[in-house]
């Protein structure tokens, strides 16, 4: 996303009380980024590739929670 990262958005999503589920998808990220990202409220953090299964589980997760 130009401009934004996922976890800027998320946290500018939360300030706005917009509290969706969210589930991170990226290439490469920090385990600090991890930890705020899980410790905001995400449902998870996938790194690519991942499989069908993984991202199965956190959507369903997802759904469970709302």
């Amino acid at each position: 996303m130009p401009g934004i990262s996922g976890i800027e958005l998320q946290k500018q999503l939360l300030d706005e009380g917009c509290s969706i589920p969210i589930i991170f998808m990226s290439a490469s990220y920090t385990e600090m980024d991890r930890a705020r990202a899980l410790q905001a409220g995400a449902v998870g953090l996938l790194t690519k590739p991942f499989t069908v299964e993984s991202l199965n589980e956190l959507l369903a997760q997802a759904l469970k929670e709302k």
